[in-house]
C-alpha cells in the first residue's frame, strides 16, 4: 500500500486501537470461542460467518472474503480512504500523527472533506442561536412548544431554525470569514443566475441528520405553515447519502441494542415523539423508501426486529409493498404497526400516551400476514375478492429470494383463502426468480475461490503446501529464512501468494511483524483478503514443522517436474504436437520460476 506515514507510527496507532471495539459499533459482535463472530456487514446472510480476532487484531468472512485489519473494515465499510481511516483511529485514540505524511492531493481531499463537516457543524450552531433567539426565533419556539416537545429534546436533537429570508446563512458565513464554496457543495446555498447565493432553507425548523460517529452529515427542514413542500431535505453531496443515512440512528444505537428492535418512522417529528416518550430505539426515513443499505445498517449493528410504524393510507400501504422484499431477503423479523385513522406516532403519543402505543405494538402483525389481512379487508372473500387479493400479494412472493420463505406464505395464503395452493403458483410461476444468494450478495463463485482464478492452473496439492507456506511465513516470519535460503517462491505456481511472500521477505526487520502490520503493504485488495484469511487461521509452527513443510513442498514440485518430463516423453511418442507444444510451454515456465 503505497503510505506516507512511517511504519512505526502505524504499529503505534495499530497497537493502540482494538478492532473489537470498533467493529462492534457496527456489528453486534458474540463471544465464538477465542474470537468473536456477527453477521457480516459486506454480503446477505443467516448464519454469522464473518469472524473478528481480538489476539490478531484481524477480520475475515468466510462467506465472502472481505479481510483485513482495523483500516481495512473501516476503509470497505464506511467508504473512506487510507489515510482518513488512520487519521480517525489515531484521532480516536489519542496519537497524533505527522504533519508531513501525505502527499498534496491526499491533504486536498482530507481538508475539503473535514471542512464540509465543520461547515456543518457552524451551519447547525447558526440555526439553533436562530431558535433560540427572541425575535427571528419567536414563531419557530411557538410552533415546537404547541406540539408538546420539551425543551430537553429540541436541544438534545440540536433542532434550529432557518429564519423567512434569502440571504441570512450567506451572511452569516461572509460574516465568519468562511468560505462558501463547501456550503454549495452540500446544498445549503444555491447559486443565483446572476450573482450571490441563497439559502436552501428559509422559514423552516431545521433538524441535523447526524451519522452513526455523530457527525452531522445534512439537514431536513419542514415548514411551520401551510407552505410547499412540507419536507426539504439537503441534496446527495460527498458526506451524505440518504440511501444509507436515518435520521436519530446516532441516539437509537444503543438502545437497539439492548432490546434487539428498532422502530421505524416516517418523519422528523414522530422520531423526537417517539424519542420524548421513552422509546429512544427509533429511527427515521429521509424523505426516501426504505433501501437494502438501511436495512443492513440496522440488522448487522443494531438489531434484528423491526416495527414500521407507516400511514395505513395508500401511500403506506405501498411503502409496505416495497420494504417486504427487503426485510424478508435481510432475514430481518419486521412487523406493521398500524395506528388508528388520521394519526401519525406523534398525534397518537401525544393523545394516548406511551402505554398504548405499547399495546399496540403488542398486536403488529408480520409484514407479509399483514399484506394479507389488508387485501382481504379491501377485497373480500368472494370469488373476485380472492383473486384480487392474490394479486396484490404476488409480486410480494415473488420477490422472496428463499424459496423455503416463499412456500410457507403460499402455503399460508392458500389456506387462508381456501384454495389450492397450486392456483398461486400459477399466478407467480411466470415471474422471473432473483438471483441466487452468491449473485445477489457478492458471494464468492467456486471459480473465485478456486486455487488460483486469475493464474494459470495449478493442482490443489501445491496450491495447499503453498497456503501452508505463507501462513507459516505470516505466523513466524522469523523461522521464514528457510523459504529465502532455499528460494522457494519462485517455485509457487499461485502469484497472489508469491506476492504476499516476497511481501514478507521485504519487511524491515526494525518494522511490525504482526499479521496485522503486513497489511500496510499489501496494496491490491484481494492480496489483503487472502492474507486475512491465511493470517485467521489457527497454527503452532516451529522450526521443526516449518523445515518438514518446506522439505514437502520441494518434494512435491520434484515431483511435478518428474510427471512433466514423463508427459512431454509420452506426447512425443504419441507424436502429438498441440499437446508437447504445451507441456514444452510449461516446461518454460518452471524453468524461468527457478532462482
Amino acid at each position: 500500500m503505497a503510505i506516507n506515514i512511517p511504519e512505526d507510527k502505524l504499529a503505534e496507532i495499530r497497537n493502540a486501537a482494538d478492532i473489537v471495539d470498533i467493529i462492534s459499533e457496527r456489528v453486534v459482535l458474540k463471544k465464538s470461542g477465542k474470537d468473536l463472530s456477527g453477521l457480516c456487514p459486506f454480503h446477505s446472510e443467516k448464519t454469522p460467518s464473518f469472524t473478528v480476532s481480538q489476539t490478531k487484531q484481524m477480520f475475515y468472512c468466510f462467506g465472502c472474503g472481505a479481510g483485513g485489519d482495523v483500516f481495512s473494515f473501516l476503509m470497505k465499510h464506511d467508504g473512506i480512504g487510507f489515510m482518513e481511516a488512520v487519521q480517525g483511529v489515531a484521532k480516536r485514540y489519542g496519537i497524533t500523527l505527522p504533519s508531513e505524511p501525505m502527499t498534496p492531493e491526499q491533504r486536498k481531499m482530507l481538508a475539503e472533506r473535514d471542512a464540509l463537516f465543520e461547515i456543518n457543524q457552524q451551519v447547525m450552531g447558526f440555526y439553533q442561536s436562530c431558535l433560540k433567539d427572541p425575535g427571528r426565533g419567536k414563531i419557530a419556539r411557538a410552533y415546537i412548544e404547541k406540539r408538546g416537545f420539551a425543551e430537553e429534546i429540541i436541544t438534545s436533537f440540536g433542532v434550529g431554525y432557518a429564519p423567512e429570508g434569502w440571504d441570512h446563512l450567506s451572511r452569516f458565513l461572509n460574516q465568519k470569514h468562511r468560505s462558501l464554496k463547501p456550503a454549495e457543495v452540500l446544498g445549503l446555498i444555491i447559486p443565483r443566475k446572476s450573482d450571490g447565493y441563497y439559502d436552501r432553507f428559509r422559514k423552516r425548523i431545521i433538524f441535523p441528520i447526524y451519522d452513526i460517529s455523530t457527525r452531522i452529515i445534512g439537514f431536513g427542514g419542514r415548514v411551520i405553515d401551510d407552505a410547499s413542500p412540507k419536507y426539504l431535505n439537503s441534496p446527495e453531496s460527498p458526506i451524505y447519502h440518504k440511501s444509507r443515512s436515518l435520521y436519530g440512528v446516532h441516539a437509537a444505537r444503543d438502545r437497539c441494542r439492548e432490546t434487539g428492535s428498532v422502530y421505524i418512522v416516517e418523519g422528523y417529528f414522530d422520531l423526537l415523539a417517539m424519542h420524548q416518550h421513552g422509546f429512544t430505539n427509533s429511527v427515521a426515513t429521509l424523505g426516501t423508501s426504505l433501501t437494502v443499505e438501511h436495512v443492513r445498517l440496522l440488522r448487522r449493528g443494531f438489531a434484528k426486529k423491526a416495527y414500521l410504524v407507516f400511514d395505513s393510507d395508500e401511500a403506506g400501504m405501498r411503502a409496505v409493498h416495497r420494504s417486504i422484499t427487503i426485510f424478508m431477503n435481510e432475514s430481518v423479523d419486521a412487523a406493521i404497526l398500524v395506528l388508528p385513522k388520521g394519526h401519525d406516532p406523534d398525534s397518537f403519543l401525544r393523545q394516548f400516551g406511551a402505554q398504548a402505543f405499547e399495546e399496540i405494538t403488542e398486536k403488529a402483525l408480520g409484514m407479509m400476514a399483514f399484506l394479507i389481512e389488508s387485501a382481504i379487508k379491501a377485497h373480500g372473500m368472494s370469488m373476485e375478492g380472492k383473486i384480487r387479493v392474490i394479486a396484490d400479494v404476488a409480486g410480494s412472493l415473488v420477490g422472496l429470494a428463499d424459496g423455503v420463505v416463499r412456500s410457507v406464505y403460499v402455503r399460508h395464503l392458500a389456506e387462508r383463502l381456501n384454495i389450492d395452493e397450486t392456483a398461486i403458483l400459477e399466478k407467480i410461476r411466470g415471474a422471473s426468480r432473483k438471483p441466487s444468494d452468491s449473485v445477489v450478495t457478492g458471494m464468492p463463485t467456486e471459480a473465485s475461490k478456486s486455487p488460483s482464478a486469475k493464474d494459470p492452473v495449478c493442482t490443489s496439492e501445491m496450491f495447499r503446501i503453498e497456503r501452508q507456506l505463507i501462513a507459516m511465513m505470516i505466523h513466524a516470519p522469523d523461522l521464514a529464512g528457510g523459504i529465502e535460503t532455499e528460494g522457494i517462491l519462485h517455485y509457487f505456481q499461485d502469484r497472489r501468494l508469491r506476492r504476499i511472500g516476497e511481501m514478507i521477505l521485504q519487511r524491515p526487520a526494525s518494522g511490525d511483524q504482526s499479521p496485522a502490520g503486513l497489511m500496510n503493504h499489501l496494496d491490491d485488495p484481494d492480496l489483503r483478503e487472502l492474507a486475512a484469511s491465511l493470517a485467521m487461521e489457527c497454527a503452532n509452527w516451529d522450526p521443526r514443522s516449518c523445515n518438514a513443510l518446506i522439505a514437502q513442498y520441494m518434494g512435491a514440485n520434484a515431483r511435478r517436474r518428474g510427471l512433466l518430463l514423463n508427459r512431454i516423453k509420452a506426447a512425443e511418442e504419441s507424436n502429438d504436437p498441440d499437446l508437447l507444444f504445451n507441456l514444452l510451454k510449461e516446461k518454460q515456465k518452471q524453468i524461468r520460476r527457478r532462482p
